[in-house]
């Protein structure tokens, strides 16, 4: 009677929630630095255009303006670094 009572009293999980364990942590250092477009790829800004800009030419900080996408290689390792991005 009292192990009837147990078991309708447990708790049902749902299936979802056991398929998707372990979760996977993503890398902090590139959650910082990448950001995923619509196209799988990944995107970043450059680096070296916020200070000592004096001594740089007006072409090189234009370069560094823009927006930096990953290559085919960087992509796959991006997406073991970011499994839910």
């Amino acid at each position: 009677m009292f192990l009837a009572r147990l078991v309708s009293t447990a708790r049902s999980f749902s299936t979802s929630a056991v398929a998707s364990f372990p979760k996977l942590k993503s890398h902090s250092g590139t959650k910082k630095r990448w950001k995923a477009i619509a196209s799988g790829k990944f995107k970043r800004a450059h680096a070296n255009h916020s200070h000592l800009n004096m001594t740089k030419r007006p072409g090189r900080k234009n370069n560094l303006n823009q927006t930096a996408y990953s290559s085919p290689t960087q992509t796959a390792i991006l997406k073991k670094l970011l499994p839910y991005a």
